[in-house]
């Protein structure tokens, strides 16, 4: 993952959906990479030594300056691999993201001795650790694969619903407090303030019922 952001200029993220291992250090791998630009995944894969494209498809987004594909290659991982120190420790692996030089690992444990002596290792073994949060949950959720998540809400959702969120993200609607107003995203897509609230509420809805079913 790490040598894949080095090979792109515009990167926003990359998502590790599911891997597994082959033998004798090589892997398979799901990815899911959102760029700020049209990318060519067969010659960025061509650029990392020990890996290989096997498959690739477009996820469609709203937004003309960003780019999702979902990535399966076959890559041969040096120690450590972050996925192999969560799996060492017997956690779940949750989610596994590299954004902005940093990996942001989501993993559940049956205890904290569990995910002390995870956390042990990342820190000995890759000389950093951050610890952001930490909740009791009954439910250990699924182990990776959340970037089919991102493949079934574009397919749920319209292009102008796409737009709306995505604009509304990033000029900071959704963060407390709140960046921009209704008005102003009204103003940066050109359409009324009513057709903003309207889309975003259908949009919320439809998130709603991915999760919840529709109500009766």
């Amino acid at each position: 993952m790490a040598k894949l952001q080095r090979e792109m200029d515009d990167v926003r993220s990359i998502e590790l959906d599911n891997a597994f291992y082959v033998e004798d250090g090589t892997w398979i791998e799901s990815l899911t990479v959102a760029s700020n630009s049209e990318f060519d995944p067969e010659t960025v894969i061509e650029e990392i030594s020990g890996a290989s494209l096997f498959y690739s498809s477009e996820i469609p987004t709203a937004s003309e300056d960003l780019t999702i594909r979902r990535l399966t290659i076959l890559a041969t991982e040096s120690y450590p691999f972050i996925l192999s120190l969560v799996l060492r420790q017997e956690a779940i692996p949750n989610r596994i993201v590299l954004q902005n030089g940093d990996f942001e690992v989501v993993v559940t444990t049956r205890d904290w001795d569990q995910f002390r002596s995870m956390a042990d290792e990342v820190q000995e073994t890759l000389g950093e650790f951050e610890l952001l949060s930490v909740t009791q949950n009954e439910d250990p959720g699924e182990p990776l694969d959340s970037g089919r998540l991102t493949e079934v809400l574009v397919s749920k959702l319209t292009d102008e619903q796409l737009a709306v969120l995505e604009t509304a993200y990033e000029h900071g609607y959704f963060d407390i407090p709140r960046e921009s107003s209704a008005t102003e995203l009204a103003d940066e897509l050109e359409i009324a303030q009513s057709t903003v609230s309207e889309r975003l509420r259908t949009a919320e809805r439809t998130l709603l019922e991915l999760i919840y079913g529709p109500r009766e």
